[in-house]
């Protein structure tokens, strides 16, 4: 072999090593980007969103990202993201309180300061289009090893039955052996009660529980007993009447505080009014929306981090004010998923929770008659002890008083998980829990949207305790009401994660927003902090494909129970079904105040006629949106609309 040729074979292996090595590197990304290139034209493709959808993530600007905790739908067509705190006790501290106002029409963000931290209270829409606010967080948790003052939970017991005492926060209890605890916040102490008998008269003391921590640091200021305790400062014959009654004083995790603080959201001034208090502190509570107008306050933390013991209270919107129903007193865990039915004075809970109560208590689903405080269980839920973190929703239009029980998890931090989907028929006269179909994996915080054509949307969640082990779930799902428990069909995989601290609404357009998202860890070996999911996305189902949606031309902007409106619309022969859908808000994959309300129709010349029903319990007084569904099942954009009241108009 010629010397010349013997040189040049090593320069040819050099060069082919070298491009070995090159593709070696450099394949796998090409093939990732090949792969992601055919995902993305594939995903948008027409014919894949005619009959999946597509996902789209929101572009809001880095000044105006929140925390999402709660969200609501106004009925100016915005939609409020409330943080608070946003579970971010250095914000608590500065009291750096935010929440976000985006208008899914154009995109456009502004940010409004929020008046107190409603970080996990509760919320729903007024009749009035208003939006109510009530409890949230007074003191963040202290865990295990990190409290360094003794304290628990004080009754401040008052025996004067002529006046009320009231309590400032820095009150000194002082225990019989001297050790000083403080409380933490403003207490009123109402006047003991008086009962005059032949026999004399009797005298109950009166009392009200607050939280107090030990002056001086250190497990000295432990004490086990449940001691009287004076308070300091009074003179002896007003420290007979008021004193303490304490519960053990100890260095054990202190959980989360509620407060009584409550608060309206005007949609036309944008603006924040305190109203009055509630009669208890609560955290974790749910708001459920009466037929009446009136709002039911459950569950909750107190004011000591002690899950409430069944206190029911009722908000009136005509007078702002709160009155406890000493007559219902059921316990919840907290965030109950309860639910008005179509019986007068019957609330349905869903046996669903997001996060605090004993395993044991107040887990079971049932009917709660208002009349005599009375719960009738309702069985054959499947994985009863997998609620917690489930989520629940009416299965078609309200008038069929159908409810689905979606996924789960096991209480607190519980690995465990559930794919059911049970159902449940309300106006059977024995009601019990079916099967219907599983979803593709176990799932925590599942997000139910119910949409126009009568389907609900099913996205998100993880198989984890707040998408531990990198369990987050980029899977959605189309639920269809029908025989042997309805279908579910797959809907276009989300771009983002979502778990614990997780909402989802219907817009007026049809399209669904999907917000917030609080994970414990960010890899999956759970060694990285997690890190709140500010991003939002909006869901645009198949039906928004399909070609020219069906429009509302002229139509009513309130009704009446019992009205017939008309409605133009310029093919009224394609109309073929009308709904009406509550405006709704939601937290923690808790919306106790969506619904979907079929309206008779009947085509009237140019037009269409759509009756409202009579009833007040299918039709509570609120903001709608009124949509027309065509015979392909493609509604029009929804029409906002107040049913029942009076002509204030607050959609601006």
């Amino acid at each position: 072999m010629p010397r010349s040729a013997r040189r040049r074979v090593p320069s040819v292996l050099l060069g082919v090593l070298a491009a070995a090595v090159l593709l070696g590197v450099n394949l796998p990304p090409a093939f990732s980007y090949v792969a992601q290139w055919r995902h993305d034209r594939l995903v948008n493709s027409q014919p894949y969103m005619q009959r999946h959808g597509r996902w789209d993530v929101v572009d809001v600007p880095p000044a105006d990202r929140v925390n999402a905790i709660h969200a609501a739908l106004l009925p100016s067509g915005k939609v409020l993201l409330i943080a608070g705190s946003g579970n971010k006790e250095d914000l608590f501290a500065t009291k750096a309180l935010k929440s976000l106002l985006y208008d899914p029409r154009d995109g456009s963000t502004r940010m409004i300061p929020v008046p107190d931290d409603m970080f996990c209270g509760g919320q729903t829409l007024l009749p009035d289009g208003r939006l109510l606010v009530a409890g949230g967080t007074a003191r963040y948790e202290k865990l295990s090893g990190a409290v360094t003052h003794a304290a628990g939970a004080m009754r401040v017991k008052n025996e004067n039955p002529d006046v009320a005492r009231p309590v400032p926060a820095g009150t000194e209890f002082v225990s019989p052996d001297g050790q000083r605890y403080r409380s933490a916040r403003d207490v009123l102490v109402p006047p003991a009660t008086k009962t005059t008998t032949d026999a004399g008269a009797t005298v109950t003391a009166s009392e009200v529980t607050a939280f107090v921590e030990a002056v001086a640091p250190g497990p000295g200021a432990i004490n086990p007993n449940r001691d009287q305790y004076a308070i300091a400062g009074l003179p002896p014959e007003q420290g007979r009447n008021l004193y303490g009654l304490g519960a053990p004083m100890t260095l054990d995790k202190q959980d989360y505080q509620g407060t009584d603080k409550a608060f309206t959201f005007d949609p036309v001034t944008e603006t924040w009014t305190r109203v009055g208090d509630m009669e208890f502190a609560r955290w974790y509570p749910t708001l459920t929306p009466m037929v009446d107008g009136r709002v039911m306050a459950t569950s909750g933390l107190n004011g000591v981090g002690e899950v409430l013991n069944g206190q029911t209270e009722i908000f009136d919107p005509a007078t702002n004010t709160w009155t406890e129903r000493k007559d219902l007193t059921h316990y919840f865990p907290t965030y109950p998923g309860l639910f008005t039915t179509g019986a007068p004075d019957q609330m349905f809970y869903t046996g669903t929770t997001a996060g605090y109560g004993p395993a044991g208590e107040g887990r079971v689903p049932g009917l709660w008659d208002l009349d005599d405080n009375a719960f009738a269980p309702v069985p054959g839920l499947r994985d009863p002890d997998l609620l917690e973190t489930s989520g629940a929703a009416w299965v078609g239009p309200v008038q069929e008083q159908r409810m689905a029980v979606v996924g789960g998890g096991g209480v607190g931090e519980s690995p465990r998980s559930t794919a059911r989907i049970d159902l449940v028929d309300l106006d059977d006269p024995a009601p019990r829990f079916t099967p219907g179909p599983e979803l593709a994996a176990p799932t925590r915080y599942p997000n139910l949207v119910t949409l126009p054509d009568d389907s609900m949307l099913i996205s998100n969640g993880s198989g984890d305790y707040r998408g531990k082990g990198a369990s987050d779930h980029l899977l959605a799902r189309l639920y269809r009401p029908g025989p042997d428990g309805g279908t579910l069909s797959v809907a276009a995989d989300p771009e983002v994660g979502r778990n614990y601290h997780t909402e989802g609404l219907l817009l007026p357009d049809g399209r669904v927003l999907t917000a917030g998202s609080d994970p414990l860890f960010d890899d999956e070996n759970n060694t990285v902090p997690g890190t709140f999911e500010q991003r939002l996305e909006i869901y645009s189902p198949p039906y928004l494909f399909q070609g020219p949606r069906p429009e509302i031309g002229e139509a009513p902007d309130s009704a009446e129970r019992g009205d017939t409106l008309a409605v133009t619309t310029p093919e009224p022969e394609r109309i073929d079904r009308a709904r009406l859908v509550r405006l709704a808000s939601s937290t923690h994959v808790t919306s106790v105040d969506q619904r979907s309300i079929a309206l008779d129709l009947r085509r009237a010349g140019r037009g269409i006629e759509v009756d409202v029903p009579a009833s007040i319990q299918t039709v509570p007084e609120g903001f709608y949106m009124l949509f027309l569904v065509d015979d392909r099942g493609v509604p029009s954009t929804g029409r906002i609309l107040r049913v029942g009241g009076d002509d204030a108009d607050r959609s601006e």
